[in-house]
């Protein structure tokens, strides 16, 4: 460090540890540092847990990166790639380059918290200033409180509250980042090879991409000018496009949130975009969640339901003919089929094979996290985890498991034209090219299990639960 206490503390640089803020808009952590006047090190680091994230997400990971790097050389600037753990990469850096100061907008997972924590600690007694901002949700977790000032559990009084707070405005992007004199070396993205486990599918989810932070800015000004006055009437209509496609690029940070609320409530200002506000919202209450009860992860939200007798078998036949959208079922193989083409699923139809699958088949809602985790490009832990919860029954909902979603009466209603279902069945949709070679088999004639079957099936073990639950005396 010798060459560190040489540098006047004006001139000592700053590391920006990127996480999932991809953008340079509205992201407090590179303001801030670019404010300084300061050099600045941007630095990403595949550590341990990056390393865990499913194959499309990682794949989409890495292209946002280095769409991201492009913008930073805009700039004068270079972004910085380092693998290992945080805190060793965190060291090296701190030695190549004599920084004094690391900033980064902060992780709400329970993961990502242990390890900032450990950094921050680490980092307490070696002079090394450590400081995280806010930017990734619309309010951190811990500011949106009930009256007796716990968290929510039920997602419309939680709306209520975050409605009425002031959320932060956007910051602009910095002009400049001034570039460290002795710029570290920096790992070869190629190198990486992201997309390793995507194979066949890279090239045919490539096309549904919504990559980088100026798409993301073109796709949410074309949706609120020419789609939002019909999204309430028409966002659970799968063949319409009426959805905002904007998690993608939220997922990676590369749009913000309170970017996405102040434009939306600058173009409709009295209320008319309410409904879009509020599928927003629903991402914030999730980190709420996994925030406050980070259980949610891993296990059931509602502790009892760690009991109930899910299927639990890997190789269930039923298991894999639902991911590989052979049930027999249109409206739910379509939908796995445009997940496996296109990285993402209309919101409705992820309803509606997350019900098939828990309640039907029975089974453990684990396995769609899972296989969500792995296929989806917009893929969001803490909205993952909510969302396959509320499905099953045993998260934050005030409907439990005895709501059994038919396909059928979903497909007449919102797919009545059968458009939908006729494009992703159909052989030009990009899911046989997509697919592994030993998923060429035929789909059923017939439902692999019945729908009324397996709706009699799902509510008789629900009734074995609550007797085993609560027996009589």
């Amino acid at each position: 460090m010798a060459e560190a206490n040489m540098i006047a503390p004006d001139e000592a640089p700053i590391l920006v540890w990127l996480r999932r803020d991809l953008r340079l808009r509205d992201n407090p952590a590179l303001s801030a540092a670019a404010a300084t006047g300061r050099p600045v090190v941007v630095v990403f680091i595949r550590d341990p847990l990056f390393d865990a994230l499913g194959a499309a997400h990682k794949w989409r990971f890495g292209l946002g990166l280095d769409h991201f790097a492009a913008r930073l050389r805009q700039l004068g600037n270079r972004l910085i790639l380092r693998s290992g753990s945080a805190l060793d990469v965190l060291r090296d850096i701190i030695g190549e380059t004599g920084a004094t100061t690391i900033y980064w907008n902060r992780a709400y997972d329970p993961d990502g918290i242990a390890r900032d924590t450990e950094v921050k600690a680490s980092f307490a007694s070696q002079d090394i200033d450590v400081e995280s901002f806010s930017g990734n949700l619309l309010q951190e977790p811990w500011k949106t409180t009930t009256k007796t000032g716990g968290h929510f559990k039920v997602y419309s009084p939680f709306w209520r509250a975050l409605s009425v707070q002031a959320i932060a405005a956007p910051l602009a992007p910095p002009a400049q980042l001034r570039l460290v004199g002795n710029v570290p070396r920096s790992e070869d993205l190629a190198q990486w090879d992201l997309g390793a486990e995507m194979r066949r599918g890279a090239a045919v989810v490539a096309q549904h991409l919504l990559l980088g932070e100026e798409a993301a800015q073109a796709r949410l000004d074309q949706f609120l000018d020419t789609v939002l006055p019909e999204y309430g009437e028409g966002r659970d209509f799968p063949a319409r496009a009426l959805t905002s496609n904007l998690s993608e690029p939220l997922a990676y940070g590369e749009i913000s949130a309170r970017q996405i609320w102040h434009q939306t409530l600058l173009r409709y200002p009295h209320g008319e975009a309410e409904k879009f506000l509020k599928e927003l919202a629903w991402r914030d209450f999730a980190w709420h969640l996994t925030f406050h009860d980070p259980h949610i992860q891993t296990g059931c939200w509602r502790r009892e339901w760690d009991r109930f007798q899910w299927e639990d078998r890997a190789d269930d036949p039923r298991l894999i003919a639902w991911q590989q959208g052979r049930t027999g079922v249109d409206l739910v193989d379509a939908g796995m089929r445009e997940l496996y083409a296109t990285g993402r699923m209309h919101n409705r139809v992820r309803m509606i094979v997350a019900s098939y699958l828990t309640k039907h088949l029975r089974m453990h809602w684990r396995f769609g996290q899972q296989w969500f985790a792995d296929t989806l490009v917009d893929w969001d832990a803490a909205s993952n985890a909510m969302g396959w919860q509320w499905v099953a029954g045993c998260g934050p909902d005030a409907a439990p498991y005895f709501r059994v979603f038919n396909p059928d009466t979903q497909q007449q209603k919102f797919d009545g034209q059968n458009t939908y279902c006729r494009h992703w069945l159909g052989t030009n949709s990009g899911f046989e090219e997509a697919v592994p070679l030993s998923w060429k088999t035929s789909r059923p004639l017939n439902p692999i299990v019945s729908l009324p079957e397996g709706r009699a099936q799902a509510l008789a073990a629900l009734e074995a639960f609550k007797t085993a639950e609560h027996p009589a005396t």
